[in-house]
């Protein structure tokens, strides 16, 4: 092997390994998202019977601009399309969402939160901001969620999961 060539392993080429302030930084992010993403569950399961990914398709429409597209809320939720579909299928058989062909774009699906839904959304909303001002913003100071915000904004600025192909399946074998 030449020193112009990466060493390659069973994966392929190896890659930089993460030095320790890096690999720190990784693990209190991890710990801090985890910590703060199960207080929330926990306190929306308790205040109001619905996850987080339940949580967001209600707020979102219901806080922001009106009905989405289930393709605008997929860019804003982390969670796979056949999961999103059923927890706005969950939703919709509660009587807190209804879904609809939309009349701009035939392939495109409306979700529109229903007074029952937005009911509920400001019944679990205290407790969500409680939590999370609790967890995140108050710990901070000064500048650091403006610097936060500008991190994670840089961090995020990928394609969302909704523009990425399916995977194909491979066809079945003929026997």
């Amino acid at each position: 092997m030449t020193d112009s060539q990466p060493p390659t392993g069973a994966g392929g080429p190896s890659v930089r390994p993460l030095d320790p302030a890096e690999l720190g930084t990784c693990f209190v992010l991890m710990e801090a998202v985890s910590l703060l993403q199960h207080q929330v569950e926990q306190q929306l399961r308790a205040t109001g019977g619905i996850s987080y990914v339940q949580f967001q398709l209600l707020a979102r429409p219901a806080h922001g601009d009106g009905p989405l597209t289930m393709t605008e809320l997929a860019d804003g939720v982390v969670y796979s399309r056949s999961g999103l579909t059923y927890q706005a299928g969950l939703l919709e058989k509660a009587g807190l969402i209804t879904r609809d062909p939309s009349p701009d774009d035939d392939r495109a699906t409306l979700v529109t939160v229903t007074d029952d839904g937005r009911a509920l959304v400001e019944a679990v909303l205290p407790g969500h901001v409680e939590v999370v001002r609790r967890l995140l913003l108050d710990p901070m100071a000064g500048d650091d969620l403006h610097r936060l915000g500008d991190v994670m904004t840089r961090v995020r600025a990928q394609p969302p999961r909704s523009a990425t192909p399916r995977r194909r399946r491979p066809p079945v074998a003929e026997q």
